[in-house]
This record gives structure tokens, C-alpha cells and sequence, in this order.
């Protein structure tokens, strides 16, 4: 059994991007359809349109294919108190606890992510992968 593998969102920023080496391996990890949660397509289509100049039609047929191409697990309000508690314990932003989170809740036991410490470990369960 293959493990599973969250998704940040700065993976399908540089899957649109022109860096051509970080675009091939974020495409590369997308196609074997990770575990996404609803922050990550949300912010996907924020940063396409505000820093890359995406039309929001571009960014809203991105947001489709990944809710095709991704499981996609619900932010809710046990996703926020489990942030909230690994925001305190990890010291963690709240935005990152939400990934965190929401990978933990999902049963990942790898997280795709330049944002974070790569070899981190949550819970004895999720750690961190800088896959660049």
C-alpha cells in the first residue's frame, strides 16, 4: 500500500508556473492525485489571481481540475480545533496548521510542502517533504 500524500497549495502554484524544474515536479506529484482540503483550492485560485495575474475564469477551471484530479477533504470546525491545538503545541501560523491538520485528519502520512520545516514530524503520523 502506497502512502498517502497531501498536497500544500504552493505545489499547484508552481504547477502554473514558468520555473520550469519546480513546475515538472509539482505536476509530477499531482498526477498521482494526492489529498488536497478546501483551503488549498481556495488559496490556489487567490494567489493565481492576485500574483500571477490569472483571470479569475483561468483560475476557477484550475480550482475544477484539481476538485476532479484530488481527494478533497473539508476544512470544518474539527479540522480548526485540531489547527488550533497544533498551532499552540508546534508553533505553528494558523494557516499552516490548517494543512497540517487537515492531512493529519485524512490519514496522510507525508505532506508535499516548501513552506515548512522539511523532516518534520506530526504526531507520529505526517512529515514534512520539501519536494524541491
Amino acid at each position: 500500500m502506497t502512502a498517502r500524500i497531501f498536497a500544500d497549495t504552493n505545489l499547484f502554484i508552481y504547477a502554473e508556473s514558468k520555473e520550469q524544474a519546480k513546475s515538472a515536479r509539482a505536476i509530477e506529484i499531482i498526477q498521482d492525485s494526492p489529498v488536497i482540503s478546501t483551503q488549498v483550492i481556495n488559496e490556489t485560485v487567490s494567489v493565481l489571481i492576485k500574483k500571477h495575474h490569472f483571470l479569475l475564469s483561468e483560475a476557477h477551471e484550475i480550482a475544477e481540475s484539481l476538485l476532479d484530479l484530488c481527494e478533497v477533504v473539508p476544512v470544518d470546525s474539527l479540522t480548526i480545533r485540531k489547527a488550533i491545538n497544533l498551532a499552540k503545541r508546534y508553533s505553528l501560523s494558523h494557516w499552516d496548521s490548517l494543512i497540517v491538520a487537515a492531512a493529519l485528519l485524512a490519514g496522510c502520512e507525508k505532506l508535499y510542502s516548501e513552506d515548512m520545516q522539511h523532516g518534520q514530524i506530526f504526531d507520529n503520523q505526517l512529515t514534512v517533504v520539501n519536494p524541491f
